[in-house]
């Protein structure tokens, strides 16, 4: 298994720069320790995660880091024209030296992002799988020509190409046709903070029974914060789960009460959950002994490829402290 690090932007001052600077700082500390990959969120109109522009943000790491890789975590496909993106992707591999690790995702639970980038929920998978397929072919292809539901083509070459021969994606998905998706074309695939031990099974189990290899590189993201006792660490995670989980609650309410989804699956812990005691208990938070045991859960039930850790305080030092904690008391023992 390998350790990675969530990249949110988080805003915890009220100071964009502030909050740029510091997971550069975040993101180059855990260079140092090893880490073998740093993944950018992708969120909008949000005050408290400044990652709208992630493609920039990547670039800006690409000149600032020369070992860890680079991943989308992940492009928010329906918001985006998929030519623009196989141009940025290819560009940003080269910039990187080859680094660069693609993961993609519908978008949600954020209505305002549906809102205003035109894009009905349930327009956001389909138009996800179609904007991956063509920006596949555009990567990798030339003269390329395409005629989709939503996109279209005719004898399309982008410039540059990628360095990388072919480009790691990685697939956010608990729908059936994405995790369909994703075995076809041997994709790997992600699970964000919120969703739920037996969603990601699931999940996994489904990609298996359709491809018996890639399940393997699964990512996972997880809340982190191990420190020198449970409640220590609990205390200074509390402030920012506490923050996640009234701005997601309130979003995934009202994603549910404008769906017009029949088959639109509850927020609850089968699933997607945003309580504040799930999300204490299902994160990587605690004392030494305790993330330990929590990431060899994870291991056992998953086989995960990489755990991405997500700082969950708002002092920039002691999440400095926690990553070089997990280094030396954690990390070798959950390999």
């Amino acid at each position: 298994m390998k350790t990675g690090i969530f990249c949110n932007y988080d805003n915890h001052h009220q100071d964009a720069r502030r909050a740029i600077f510091e997971q550069v700082a975040l993101i180059k500390q855990a260079e140092s320790l090893g880490f073998e990959s740093a993944w950018v969120s992708e969120h909008h109109f949000s005050e408290s995660n400044l990652s709208p522009s992630m493609l920039l943000l990547m670039a800006h790491l690409a000149g600032l880091t020369s070992t860890i890789q680079l991943g989308t975590a992940a492009v928010l496909l329906p918001f985006h024209n998929p030519i623009r993106v196989a141009e940025d992707i290819a560009t940003l591999d080269n910039l990187c030296n080859g680094r660069l690790l693609f993961g993609v995702a519908k978008g949600g639970p954020f209505p305002q992002q549906n809102k205003h980038f035109a894009t009905l929920p349930s327009e956001a998978r389909p138009k996800t799988l179609e904007a991956i397929a063509l920006i596949h072919k555009l990567l990798y292809e030339t003269d390329v020509s395409f005629n989709g539901k939503y996109y279209q083509c005719d004898r399309l070459t982008i410039y540059p190409k990628p360095l990388q021969s072919q480009i790691p994606v990685y697939v956010a998905t608990g729908g059936d046709d994405g995790i369909e998706f994703a075995a076809k074309h041997s994709f790997s695939l992600m699970g964000g903070p919120p969703f739920s031990l037996q969603r990601l099974k699931d999940t996994v189990a489904k990609y298996r029974a359709l491809n018996s290899s890639g399940a393997e590189n699964f990512v996972l993201a997880r809340f982190f914060y191990v420190g020198k006792t449970f409640d220590e660490a609990v205390s200074e995670a509390l402030p920012f789960i506490r923050q996640f989980s009234k701005k997601m609650t309130a979003n995934s309410a009202e994603v549910l009460q404008n769906s017009a989804n029949p088959n639109q699956k509850p927020f609850d812990r089968t699933n997607i959950c945003f309580d504040e005691d799930y999300l204490i208990e299902n994160s990587i938070i605690g004392d030494v002994e305790t993330c330990r045991d929590k990431i060899k859960k994870f291991q056992d039930e998953l086989n995960l490829g990489t755990l991405a850790l997500k700082p969950s305080s708002s002092d920039m030092q002691k999440n400095l402290e926690s990553l070089t904690r997990y280094n030396q008391e954690v990390r070798n023992y959950v390999f």
